[in-house]
C-alpha cells in the first residue's frame, strides 16, 4: 500500500495533473469562496469527529488518552487510503476528469477567500460599532470573546488571519504536492481533529495525540509561512526587519510550537502588539491594533497566499525534474 502511494504521487502525469488541479481550486475558491456546511467534506468528518467523541470514554484518564490516539490515526489514514484509491481511479477514466475532481474536494481542504471575508466582517462590525462582531470573531477564533475590548477584538482578528496562512491554504498545498489527495485529505483529517478536540480542559487526554500530531504535521509549513510573511512583508513595504527580529525573538513564546511563528512575524510587519491575556505578549511596546490592521492583515495575507501558490507549484516542478 505504501509503495503504491509513493509510486502514484510521483507519477510524472499525475504531479502535472495535481498542478492543474491546483490552479482549477484557487479559481473556485477565488470565485465562489467555501461552499455551505451541507455539501462540504470537512464538515462530515467533523460530524464523524463528533459521533465517535461522543462514543469515547468520559472520566478514564488513560482510556481517553488511547481511544484519543485511535481516533487520530484512524481517521486520518482512513481518508488517505480514500484518496488513494480515488486517485488511481479517477486517473484510470481520463485526466480531465481527474483534473476536474480532484480540483473541487481539493478547493474543500483549503481556505483563502473565507478566511480574508471573515476577518473583513469584523473590521466592518467594530466600525459600526456592532455587537455582533464578537460573533464574527467566534468564527476565526477559539477562545472566548465575550469581554473582550475593540483593540483585542481587532488583536485577535490579526491573530487568526497569522496563525490561519498555515493550516488554511500553505500546509495544504503543501501536503497536496509532495503526497497528492492522500496527503491532504489526510493532513486535513488531522486538523480538523485538532481543532475540535486538540485543546486543553475537557479534552486534555483525548485531545493530547491530535494535538501533538498536528504540532508535527505543521512544524515546517509554518516555518515556511513566518518565512514568506517576511518576504511579502518586504514587497508590500511593511515593516520586514521587525518581522523578521520578532519571529527569532518571540516567536516561540506560545504555547504553540508553531502559532507564535506566524503572529510573531505579523506583528511585526504591522508594527502592532498581539496579546491573548495571560498566555502571550508579541510586540510588547509596539502600538495597540485597530480596525485598519486587520485590512493590511488581510491584504499581507492575500501576498502570502500569492507567493506560497507559486512555492507550491515550484515544488512540483522540482519533483517533475528529479
Amino acid at each position: 500500500m505504501l509503495a503504491g502511494v509513493f509510486l502514484e504521487v510521483f507519477d510524472i502525469d499525475l504531479i502535472w495533473m495535481n498542478a492543474a488541479a491546483l490552479v482549477l481550486a484557487l479559481s473556485l475558491d477565488i470565485v465562489l469562496g467555501d461552499p455551505p456546511n451541507i455539501v462540504h467534506p470537512v464538515a462530515y468528518i467533523g460530524k464523524l469527529i463528533a459521533f465517535l467523541e461522543r462514543l469515547g470514554p468520559k472520566a478514564n484518564s488513560i482510556a481517553q488518552l488511547f481511544y484519543g490516539a485511535a481516533m487520530a490515526l484512524v481517521i486520518p489514514a482512513a481518508l488517505a487510503t480514500a484518496g488513494y484509491f480515488l486517485t488511481v481511479a479517477l486517473k484510470d477514466l481520463h485526466p480531465a476528469v481527474y483534473i476536474v475532481i480532484a480540483g473541487v474536494l481539493l478547493k474543500m481542504c483549503f481556505s483563502v477567500r473565507n478566511l480574508g471575508k471573515t476577518a473583513l466582517a469584523v473590521k466592518d462590525e467594530l466600525e459600526a460599532n456592532d455587537p455582533d462582531h464578537r460573533k464574527s470573531l467566534s468564527a476565526l477564533v477559539s477562545r472566548d470573546t465575550t469581554n473582550l475590548t475593540s483593540t483585542q477584538v481587532a488583536g485577535a482578528a490579526v491573530e487568526s488571519v497569522a496563525e490561519n496562512t498555515t493550516d488554511s491554504f500553505v500546509a495544504p498545498w503543501l501536503f497536496f504536492a509532495l503526497f497528492g489527495l492522500p496527503g491532504i485529505f489526510a493532513y486535513r483529517a488531522v486538523n480538523t481533529l485538532d481543532s475540535m478536540i486538540g485543546y486543553r480542559g475537557k479534552y486534555e487526554y483525548l485531545g493530547k495525540a491530535s494535538a501533538r500530531l498536528d504540532d508535527i504535521l505543521n512544524l515546517i509549513p509554518s516555518r515556511i509561512s513566518a518565512l514568506i510573511i517576511i518576504i511579502a512583508s518586504s514587497l508590500q513595504r511593511y515593516n520586514y526587519r521587525l518581522a523578521f527580529r520578532l519571529v527569532f525573538s518571540e516567536g516561540h513564546s506560545t504555547s504553540s510550537p508553531n502559532a507564535g511563528l506566524t503572529m510573531a512575524a505579523m506583528a511585526g510587519a504591522l508594527g502592532v502588539t498581539l496579546e491573548k491575556s495571560g498566555h502571550y505578549l508579541l510586540g510588547s511596546g509596539l502600538r495597540e491594533p485597530g480596525p485598519p490592521d486587520i485590512i493590511d492583515s488581510v491584504k499581507l495575507m492575500y501576498l502570502v497566499a500569492m507567493i506560497a501558490f507559486l512555492f507550491v507549484l515550484a515544488i512540483m516542478v522540482v519533483i517533475h525534474v528529479i
